[in-house]
């Protein structure tokens, strides 16, 4: 096994574009640990991230139909792993480094709520400060699983949605590979649905995007690849650009808001508002693991950590638990 590690770093330093990050060049984790001799830092990383219990919980996580039973549906974690696999694509058509890439993606949405953007709504609504997704996700490897990621991967995960830009292209790369990924699913679904049908995308964007899912994809992931990384990040050629900001404006008409799509958006929200409210006021019924945080982090945000944490499945289990009465099913015999 001796020498792996540096094998692999030497083969980083010999195959990569000179504009890749380095496994040898990372800032570093908050707390030390011993190098790997199996792995890069950033492979390490990875592996941390999909053995975590966050990441196995984006399963049973909505990404537009609130808990699907359909088994065909997107979940947040089939969302991440299309956002690693477009990501990864991107990486190595740019000889970026992958490693770095599929860390980032697969972390990228670790923080999500259940019930999607509408329990982000709701914790940002509630929360002092506001509730970000990109900025949970961040807080569930520093804080809530301490995973000490090194500093890149950290910076990709919580850069990758909102105004800021990563400090790796492998970080912007996958700011793009999401939009990609839910842009192109979420029509996938909404035609399985029956909410659109593939003729409501207009034919000039058919002309300019692709006509079916693959198309799209392929197109837009070539628009990212033709620009190269000569200007020192991540660009889409400007005609793809634009068409993909007028698809998703589209999307957000007519799947994003669509009541049929959305309708029990409502209920989930009032839902995790009255989680929200009751916790608050009962922080002493969280989770043992929160009473050694509520002191520093204080209950808000400790109830705020729990709510986002859980499935859509358990969320509704543990609402039936606190607000629904039982059936008295009186003595045995």
């Amino acid at each position: 096994m001796s020498g792996i590690r540096e094998a692999l770093c030497a083969r980083e330093e010999r195959e990569l574009s000179p504009a890749a990050f380095r496994s040898s060049a990372s800032v570093g984790r908050e707390s030390y640990l011993e190098p790997d001799p199996l792995r890069t830092d950033f492979q390490r990383d990875r592996d941390r991230i999909i053995h975590s219990k966050s990441f196995r919980r984006l399963m049973h996580k909505t990404q537009v139909f609130l808990c699907p039973e359909d088994d065909h549906y997107r979940t947040r974690l089939t969302h991440t792993l299309e956002v690693s696999q477009i990501a990864r694509t991107i990486a190595r058509s740019l000889f970026l480094n992958e490693d770095l890439t599929e860390a980032i993606a697969l972390g990228h949405d670790l923080g999500h709520t259940p019930f999607g953007h509408a329990g982000e709504r709701v914790l940002d609504r509630l929360l002092p400060g506001g509730f970000r997704h990109y900025e949970q996700s961040l807080r569930v490897v520093e804080k809530i699983e301490n995973m000490n990621l090194t500093f890149e991967v950290r910076d990709g995960i919580v850069n990758h949605a909102g105004a800021h830009q990563a400090c790796t292209l492998e970080g912007q790369i996958v700011k793009f590979a999401d939009r990609i990924a839910y842009l192109n699913h979420d029509i996938d679904d909404a035609v399985r649905a029956g909410i659109i049908s593939p003729d409501d995308i207009p034919l000039m964007l058919q002309n300019v995007l692709g006509y079916d899912h693959s198309e799209r994809i392929a197109t837009m992931v070539k628009a990212i690849v033709k620009m190269g990384t000569d200007q020192g990040k991540i660009l889409m050629d400007e005609e793809i650009l634009e068409a993909m900001n007028e698809l998703r404006e589209l999307l957000f008409g007519i799947v994003y808001t669509n009541p049929i799509a959305k309708g029990e958006e409502v209920r989930a929200e009032e839902m995790l508002a009255q989680m929200y409210d009751y916790y608050l006021k009962r922080p002493e019924l969280l989770p043992d693991v929160y009473a050694v945080r509520l002191s520093s982090d204080g209950e808000a945000r400790c109830v705020a950590d729990y709510i986002s944490g859980m499935t859509d499945r358990f969320a509704i289990s543990a609402f039936k638990e606190l607000f629904i009465p039982k059936v008295w099913q009186g003595p045995s015999e």
